[in-house]
């Protein structure tokens, strides 16, 4: 049976962070109120630390570590943003770090990886299980493995993004929040019953990765295929079973949407609000964009999950 994660794990992974990730800022925009009928709270994790939520679960699953576990290394896999924030956590608390990266995985995200003093071991996405390569790693070296989403201290730590949001603006109608995983969901969603129980909570997916909308309509976990969208940091196959116990429990519904709408809210981030989102970080404000008429009047919280995305790549889905 196993234990999972409570407000209180969130409200201790805050205090462990606390002087290591950024306190992000709650962005504001004049024309989406006007738009959506409703005022809405931004909470930026494009500016955290290397560049996503990720960061919070990361360093506080690090953290926890004992002289042992630090000493012989951790092992991760991921797409892009929690390889980026275990190379960075790792370096930060001198632990040696291997990630497991898909071979397509951005460029950004593979360099800055490595920047870190990560060291990448590719694999293809499409053909090979990254979680196996990962636990063979582990067993081969002594590592400790941290996946990306189901792991209790990473599912406290990116809690702290909505703790975060609901002590700066108090409680809100609803919260909408990115889904790949669901370790920002089901973090987020602790937080939210925690400080404002009655907010809705919306898990947000690519239209072309529902795994979580058919997993939580059926009320066991769905495994998909990798999902082919834009949103890359959505390219999950599954939930967890703390993330989909978690969710199951505490969250309102999980929506789905496309990646032209996920363009439209680069589109906007870009021109409207001057910041640079991934297509991923566009999952909740997409939704609560087309969720407007049930808005109206309503307090929003929508968490921006990452800005990690390649230049080139941006410019090409803008143009």
């Amino acid at each position: 049976m196993q234990v999972l994660p409570t407000y209180d794990d969130v409200a201790a992974a805050a205090q462990r962070i606390e002087g290591h990730a950024h306190r992000t800022p709650v962005l504001r925009s004049r024309t989406a109120d006007q738009e959506l009928g409703a005022q809405l709270f931004f909470k930026a994790e494009n500016l955290q630390r290397m560049g996503a939520f990720k960061f919070r679960g990361a360093f506080n699953a690090l953290s926890r570590f004992d002289a042992a576990q630090r000493e012989a290394g951790v092992v991760a896999f991921s797409s892009g943003n929690h390889a980026q924030a275990i190379a960075l956590s790792a370096r930060l608390l001198d632990i040696p770090a291997t990630i497991v990266m898909p071979q397509d995985a951005p460029a950004a995200k593979v360099a800055a990886t490595r920047g870190y003093g990560g060291k990448v071991v590719l694999y293809d996405r499409y053909t090979e299980d990254r979680e196996a390569i990962g636990r063979r790693l582990a067993e081969e070296g002594g590592l400790t493995l941290i996946p990306p989403y189901d792991h209790p201290d990473v599912i406290a730590g990116q809690g702290t993004a909505a703790k975060e949001l609901f002590d700066e603006v108090g409680p809100l109608d609803a919260l909408f929040v990115c889904l790949g995983g669901g370790g920002l969901l089901s973090g987020c969603a602790l937080a939210a019953r925690a400080l404002s129980p009655d907010c809705k909570i919306y898990g947000v997916e690519p239209e072309a990765g529902n795994d979580g909308q058919q997993s939580f309509r059926s009320g066991a976990i769905v495994h998909i295929d990798t999902p082919k969208t834009i949103a890359d940091g959505a390219q999950t196959q599954h939930l967890g079973n703390y993330t989909f116990d978690i969710i199951r429990r505490n969250v309102d519904d999980v929506l789905t949407v496309s990646d032209a709408q996920l363009v439209d809210e680069m589109r906007f981030f870009a021109s409207r609000m001057k910041i640079v989102v991934e297509p991923t970080g566009c999952l909740g404000f997409a939704a609560a964009r087309a969720m407007r008429a049930q808005l109206q009047g309503k307090r929003i919280g929508v968490i921006i999950s990452g800005g990690n995305v390649d230049m080139a790549r941006f410019c090409s889905l803008l143009a």
